[in-house]
């Protein structure tokens, strides 16, 4: 057989083939558009809102690709996840053992993508003359066995401690079941309760001189401080002591370094749980969150990024 007749049989093979192109494999349209709706929004815990908002304005920036973010409680952005109502959920936890093995069975690909961590940060009113708490004493709060803001410290004379959380289920009021309480729920006292928003428990906080509020960290930045050593002036954020007493040479506040290094006690992974088997849209901004761009909009933010590297510089804080 001589090159032609190889190239012609190549060819007529070909066209053959071409033929059938959907022998067996005809598209679902309710497939493709059940696909296309998920596809096009994430879900995140409502505390990552800074953060997320500003990685989408630069991913669609850079690919033109359009993805609604909805910002909503953990609880809620998982099971929208678990119906296939997304492909992408932003969490500061990963899978558990039933929720992946439910999506396999089902021919999905979970992947848990750890992107960061923040410090779960406490604050308090401008008034509060007090700056610093250990663990033990936040457990104490949280179980209800204390309630005066004198039982912790003597010459406090706020009264009661008004705890507030952003939402009953938030990857704030989780984490501190899981990690601080071990588990067990909350005091059901009448001073620890929750609004909507994290930026509604800095109103609060900002206008009850007793509060205690319990946020993410990310929406402390001062924008103003490009160093993300400043917080909002608006309400002070407690340092957070390991110690059976609270110092202020052992206590320490969620800045990124202290995060870095271990110091802060309150650190948690921020998760970007994946489930798209296309590769598509949601796998596309996942990923940009992990690059050196994306991992830089973290470490902007005041966040610690998983994989940037990071300088260590000294710089003076002017507390006038």
């Amino acid at each position: 057989m001589n090159a032609f007749n190889k190239f012609t049989r190549l060819v007529g093979l070909t066209l053959i083939l071409g033929l059938f192109p959907g022998c067996g494999n005809k598209p679902n349209p309710a497939l493709e558009e059940a696909y296309q709706k998920a596809a096009s929004v994430l879900a995140s815990d409502e505390s990552f809102y800074p953060i997320i908002d500003e990685e989408l304005y630069y991913f669609t920036t850079q690919t033109l690709d359009s993805i609604t973010p909805l910002y909503i409680n953990e609880q809620d952005a998982v099971k929208k996840l678990m119906k296939i109502e997304t492909f992408l959920a932003f969490t500061t936890r990963d899978f558990t053992e039933k929720e992946r093995k439910s999506l396999k069975d089902r021919k999905y690909l979970p992947r848990a993508i750890p992107i960061a961590y923040d410090g779960l940060a406490i604050i308090v009113n401008n008034a509060n003359p007090d700056s610093c708490i250990t663990i033990k004493d936040f457990r104490r709060i949280l179980k209800g066995e204390v309630t005066q803001w004198n039982e912790i410290y003597p010459h406090n004379k706020l009264g009661d401690i008004d705890v507030v959380f952003d939402n009953p289920l938030s990857s704030t009021v989780r984490w501190c079941v899981d990690s601080i309480l071990g588990g067990q729920q909350f005091s059901t006292g009448k001073n620890i309760g929750a609004v909507k928003t994290s930026a509604a428990v800095i109103d609060y906080v900002e206008k009850h001189v007793n509060s205690l509020g319990i946020i993410g960290s990310n929406w402390l930045n001062d924008k103003r401080d490009t160093t993300n050593v400043t917080f909002k002036k608006n309400i002070s954020v407690m340092g957070v002591s390991k110690m059976d007493s609270a110092k202020s040479y052992n206590s320490w506040k969620p800045y990124q370094y202290y995060l870095y290094n271990g110091n802060y006690p309150l650190r948690r992974t921020i998760y970007a749980l994946l489930n798209d088997t296309r590769n598509g849209v949601p796998s596309g901004f996942a990923h940009f969150v992990q690059l050196p761009k994306g991992q830089k909009i973290i470490l902007r933010a005041g966040l610690l990024p998983r994989s940037a590297n990071m300088n260590v510089r000294d710089v003076i804080v002017n507390k006038e």
